[in-house]
């Protein structure tokens, strides 16, 4: 049985039968069957069903912002931001796909020889909780303009936003059957991964969950993009304004609440800079509003499940055992809901879980350094890779240091890392590989077809 439970009040809002293997495959059977002609429409037709799409989630977008905020704790303010994000994918691969898809001519000694970029079939997308609707458009607006088609296993605790995806494309007019929604739960991925009709894999979430997704894709030699956890360092330098730097790390600690993997999570500061850094890096996290995620006026809402908001006061805990300095927060508040207020932990170091691990809620972790040089290699002292971010107020130190020094898949400059579909998004080391969004995501999934005419 999957359970969707609002984590603001504890209160069951639905439930649904997991369906049986049996039901599963006939749900990839007949996506593979609205695939055989679906890959050979034109990008005109598709790019019209794409703008519908986006037309659709523009027209509903109050209603999926509150099914966010009941599902998982997303502000409603959030969650309208969510869904008109999705639709501005949706018409960025609808404008944009036909171009990034396009042959490419080669001259070599053939009449004719040039590589084209062919849909290759069911993907399956293994996607995350904590932005609901954001990480399934970002793999479907590209996948299905790509002429692919999508099965959908997304996370338990969001049915209603899974189904209501499902219904977006169908009532857009996409073929029956191309895009489905797998009503499953995470033992029975190995077996989807198995079908021999789905071809390639993407997945979303732990470092654990891509590990073994990526063992089973590999035995079975199908494909797989990865994005997986991130604990993101902010780079303060000693020339940073510092009343800028506070907002910008405010801005990208408690996005989500914290439950993101691009979320800022480690603060690494010059002594210089630090005791000012933290008075204005306190006054900003304590400025935010926590409440009840329906109300327009909450910027942050609980954590999206009990035992999530738990385990992040445990590392709290620990960090402050050995040594730690709690400046803010720090405690569960009384009441019911999985709410854990903004935190800012200080003196973090090597062996506490907010240096060593991914701080997954509303807890930044402060790492004070002598200087740049040891600020680099603190912020690439990770096993992640994904984002960062430089703050500076020389701009061309800051990029030159963001593009030489920061080991990460994205690294923002003065600004909070977030995602935009034209740029591409990943990265290294534990945070995964391959990439999504623009056009390196779009060929992701795509046979890169030689073709030589003598």
């Amino acid at each position: 049985m999957i359970e969707s439970i609002n984590p603001a009040t504890g209160q069951r809002i639905a439930q649904y039968e997991e369906m049986p293997a049996d039901a599963a495959n006939r749900a990839i059977e007949a996506a593979h069957e609205a695939f055989l002609a679906w890959r050979d429409t034109g990008f005109a037709h598709r790019a019209g069903l794409m703008r519908k799409a986006a037309a659709i989630l523009r027209g509903r977008i109050k209603e999926y912002a509150r099914l966010m905020a009941e599902e998982m704790g997303k502000p409603v303010k959030e969650g309208a931001g969510e869904v008109n994000k999705c639709a501005g994918a949706c018409d960025y691969y609808a404008d944009n796909a036909e171009e990034f898809l396009a042959a490419e001519i080669v001259p070599t000694d053939a009449r004719k020889s040039f590589i084209a970029f062919r849909p290759i079939g069911v993907v399956l997308a293994v996607m995350p909780w904590n932005f609901p609707f954001w990480q399934v458009f970002r793999f479907a607006a590209p996948g299905l303009m790509a002429g692919n088609a999508g099965i959908l296993k997304h996370a338990s605790n969001v049915p209603g936003c899974a189904l209501a995806i499902e219904t977006i494309f169908r009532d857009a007019g996409f073929p029956d059957g191309l895009f489905r929604t797998l009503m499953i739960g995470s033992k029975q991925v190995e077996a989807v991964i198995e079908h021999r009709l789905v071809r390639a894999v993407t997945l979303t979430g732990s470092v654990e969950a891509g590990r073994a997704v990526a063992a089973k894709a590999g035995a079975m030699l199908k494909k797989t993009v990865l994005e997986l956890g991130g604990s993101d360092a902010y780079v303060v330098l000693d020339d940073a304004d510092i009343e800028l730097a506070a907002t910008i790390s405010t801005k990208g600690r408690l996005i989500n609440a914290g439950q993101s993997c691009i979320a800022a999570k480690r603060f690494i500061v010059t002594d210089k800079i630090r005791r000012p850094f933290e008075d204005a890096f306190v006054t900003k996290m304590s400025e935010v509003k926590m409440g009840d995620p329906l109300d327009e006026a909450t910027q942050i809402g609980p954590q999206a499940r009990h035992g999530l908001r738990d385990q992040l006061h445990r590392q709290v805990e620990a960090c402050i055992a050995k040594g730690a300095r709690c400046l803010l927060g720090g405690a569960i508040p009384n009441g019911e809901g999985a709410f854990y207020p903004p935190t800012i932990l200080t003196d973090v170091k090597p062996g506490m879980p907010a240096y060593d691990e991914e701080m997954f809620g509303p807890v930044a972790a402060i790492i004070p350094v002598r200087d740049e040089d040891q600020a680099f290699a603190t912020a690439n002292d990770s096993v992640f890779g994904l984002g960062g971010a430089v703050i500076t107020r020389d701009l061309a130190r800051g990029e030159r240091l963001a593009l030489e020094r920061m080991e990460s898949g994205t690294v923002f400059v003065n600004e909070a890392v977030r995602s935009d579909q034209r740029l591409p998004f990943g990265g290294i080391k534990d945070s995964g590989y391959g990439r999504e969004l623009s056009a390196y995501g779009i060929k992701e999934f795509v046979n890169i077809k030689t073709i030589f005419v003598a």
